[in-house]
């Protein structure tokens, strides 16, 4: 392998007809880069769509009331009912596998006028009562402040955290939120925080840069909501599938509501493990396809190189003789065939995936400079181990590429290759 000699033979081979050489290369090199290519487009793609989910839980599901579609316990179709405070217990109670549980309420006003006040500033914001939890499923940036906690719930204290759009709204460029009070409903709150969203891609119940929290305890009291629960936010623990605790919370609110087994359109629910599970099959079926068809362009390439080291053994055919009749081994020849084909098609392969590289690297910083990153691309990139195993292929079909033509070197006889006038 180490043979100076060897080495010698392979460049002067390569070197007696340079554009051969050159054109024979290109191929390999235009497989593993558009591989490469592919593979780091399909990556960036990848990036930009799951970065809509940004850090919400994707073992996550949704629950919420809609009318009976079936007659069931003496009431009719058609009726429509409530989750309730009760609920919460027994869910708690009877679904070990929930994780997380966060029961929401949103105040009415939002789709009309204005609904929240501060001194001569008004607007129409999206007010949410909620619990703690919410905030680890779909988590915000706080800015200032505090998010809801425990204590305000149970004391169902008249606090609110204002979003970034709220903020901008009611208060004066610099002034500080905190500890000053807006009214809502005719009742004063306590701003205790400001927020960012952590994504925008993934909401439910409004735009949250314009959304106001407020304890779910204290939302019920201010709009005379009683013990009603508008829907559930619910997140298995882990290991455990969220379609499990889902059918478990239907089946329990069924039971608990007089709702048909039957009945499919009483409860509406949502299953956010689903869609991502959906849309990771998705890019793996995209990922196939592109290792499918960048793989049949570098096998074109390297069946190029099979076909050139036959051209190259035809050629040295009164040579490879000589070595036979001199007591060259069989192996000494497939070996030195074999040789000159992997080292051909790794560097021409290996300079593709470099400029491969290179180019990914150049459009992510060309995207990230400018501004132009977008939801749906980020980031395109090869991860180190796929391009281990470009280059592991590489070396492999140069082995196969020159396995044929060492084949046939030695299944020469000496005296005929000798008599060769090629």
């Amino acid at each position: 392998m180490f043979d100076i000699d060897r080495w010698q033979e392979i460049l002067s081979a390569l070197k007696k007809n340079k554009l051969r050489t050159l054109l024979t290369a290109f191929g390999v090199f235009w497989g593993i880069f558009m591989l490469i290519v592919m593979l780091g487009s399909g990556k960036g793609l990848q990036n930009g769509v799951t970065s809509d989910f940004g850090n919400f839980s994707t073992n996550s599901c949704f629950m919420w009331t809609q009318r009976t579609s079936v007659p069931y316990k003496g009431f009719p179709r058609n009726r429509s009912f409530n989750f309730n405070n009760e609920d919460i217990k027994a869910l708690r109670d009877n679904i070990p596998e929930i994780d997380l549980l966060a029961p929401r309420l949103q105040g009415g006003g939002f789709r009309g006028g204005d609904n929240v006040v501060r001194g001569l500033k008004s607007g129409a914001f999206t007010i949410n009562g909620d619990y703690p939890d919410w905030n680890h499923i779909d988590p915000v940036t706080l800015t200032s402040g505090r998010f809801l906690n425990e204590n305000d719930i149970l004391g169902q204290r008249k606090v609110a955290v204002l979003g970034n759009k709220v903020v901008d709204i009611l208060f004066k460029p610099g002034e500080v939120p905190l500890d000053q009070y807006i009214r809502i409903q005719g009742v004063y709150f306590k701003v205790i925080g400001t927020f960012k969203p952590a994504n925008s891609n993934v909401n439910f119940g409004g735009d949250k840069e314009q959304t106001i929290f407020m304890p779910f305890t204290t939302l019920q009291k201010t709009y005379n909501y009683g013990n009603v629960v508008g829907w559930f936010a619910i997140t298995s623990k882990t290991g455990i599938p969220a379609s499990v605790v889902e059918d478990k919370a239907i089946a329990l609110m069924a039971r608990r509501h007089s709702v048909s087994p039957n009945d499919k359109e009483a409860l509406g629910h949502f299953n956010m493990e689903n869609e991502y599970k959906k849309m990771m099959g998705l890019f793996a079926g995209i990922n196939g396809l592109i290792w499918l068809v960048g793989i049949g362009t570098l096998l074109a390439g390297v069946i190029g190189i099979s076909n050139i080291m036959l051209v190259i053994v035809k050629e040295r055919t009164k040579e490879i003789g000589i070595r036979r009749a001199l007591g060259a081994r069989p192996a000494n020849i497939i070996g030195q065939i074999i040789t000159e084909s992997i080292f051909l098609t790794s560097v021409a392969g290996y300079v593709g995936l470099v400029i491969g590289v290179a180019l990914l690297e150049g459009i992510n910083y060309l995207l990230v400079s400018s501004g132009a990153e977008s939801t749906m691309f980020k980031r395109p990139e090869v991860d180190f181990n796929v391009a281990m195993i470009a280059l592991l292929i590489l070396v492999v079909s140069g082995a196969l590429a020159g396995l044929i033509p060492a084949r046939r070197a030695v299944s020469i006889k000496p005296i005929d290759a000798l008599r060769d006038e090629n």
